[in-house]
C-alpha cells in the first residue's frame, strides 16, 4: 500500500508544489521535504514520507524533481517549454486492504512528454501546458491551467494558487476503470469513466533564511470529478498532501 500511494502523490500532489519550489535564482539547487499524504483509492491510509529534491535552472535546459525538458523562449515576462516527466501513478493489487481490489489488473507508472506556457504578470502567473502519454500504457492526455499571485514580504514569500487539470478519457479509464473481466474476478461493479475535469487548490509559504537557503510549507487539496468519484476503485471525495523542506541554491 505504501508503495504505490507515495509513487501516486508525488505524480498527482507533489510535484506541481515542487516544481515551483526547486527553480530558484541559480543554477543548481539541492534538499529535502517530508510530508503526508492520500490516496484516492479503496482502503488506502495516509502515509508519511520522506522526498530529495533536485533541480537545475539554465538559460535553456531545466530539470526539476521528476520532470525536465528545454526553454524555446524565456524572458521576464513569457515562458514557452518543451518538457518531459515521469509520472509514477500505479496501482499494485496488494496496496489495497480491500480484497476486491487485490484481484484487480496492476496499473503501471509512465513517461508524459508536452508543452508548457507561462504568462508573468503584475496581475499574477498564468500557466498552462498540455501532455501526452509516451508510453501508451494509458495513450492519455493530460491538460491543465493554472493562476498564482505571490506575494512577497521581505524574506518571506506566499504563493496562493488555484488551477483546473483536464484528464482524457483514456487516462481515467486506465486508473480509474474496471473492466468486465476485472469485476467478475473481483466482484466490483463494471463501470467505464469518460473525461474529467479536477479543481484543486494549493498555498505554498517560503522562508528566504538567506540568499541560498529556503525553507517552506505547502499545501495541496484536489477536489475528486464525478467520473473518478463513481469509480467502485475510490472511496474518497478529495486528496490532499502537506509537506515542509528546505533547499539549498549553489
Amino acid at each position: 500500500m505504501k508503495s504505490f500511494f507515495v509513487n501516486n502523490v508525488r505524480a498527482s500532489l507533489l510535484l506541481p508544489i515542487l516544481f515551483s519550489t526547486s527553480a530558484l535564482a541559480g543554477d543548481w539547487s539541492l534538499g529535502l521535504s517530508a510530508g503526508v499524504a492520500n490516496s484516492p483509492y479503496r482502503e488506502t491510509d495516509p502515509v508519511a514520507f520522506p522526498l530529495p529534491l533536485v533541480g537545475y535552472e539554465g538559460d535553456i535546459l531545466f530539470f526539476h524533481g521528476l520532470k525536465g525538458g528545454a526553454h524555446l523562449w524565456k524572458d521576464d515576462v513569457n515562458q514557452f517549454d518543451l518538457f518531459a516527466a515521469y509520472d509514477p501513478r500505479q496501482f499494485r493489487p496488494k496496496d489495497s486492504d480491500d480484497l476486491r481490489m487485490k484481484r484487480l489488473d496492476k496499473r503501471d507508472s509512465t513517461a508524459l512528454a508536452g508543452v508548457e506556457y507561462t504568462l508573468r504578470t503584475h496581475f499574477g502567473h498564468f500557466n498552462a501546458s498540455v501532455a501526452h502519454d509516451i508510453l501508451d500504457n494509458s495513450d492519455g492526455i493530460i491538460a491543465n491551467a493554472a493562476y498564482m499571485y505571490p506575494i512577497k514580504l521581505n524574506d518571506w514569500e506566499i504563493r496562493p494558487k488555484i488551477g483546473v487539470r483536464w484528464d482524457s478519457e483514456d487516462q481515467n479509464k486506465y486508473y480509474f476503470g474496471v473492466s468486465q473481466s476485472e469485476s467478475g474476478r473481483s466482484g466490483l461493479a463494471a463501470y467505464q469513466p469518460g473525461d474529467s475535469f479536477t479543481p484543486y487548490a494549493e498555498l505554498a509559504v517560503h522562508y528566504h533564511v538567506s540568499e541560498s537557503w529556503n525553507t517552506f510549507v505547502s499545501a495541496r487539496y484536489e477536489s475528486l470529478p464525478d467520473e473518478v468519484k463513481n469509480s467502485p476503485m475510490v472511496d474518497k471525495s478529495g486528496v490532499g498532501v502537506v509537506s515542509a523542506g528546505f533547499t539549498y541554491t549553489f
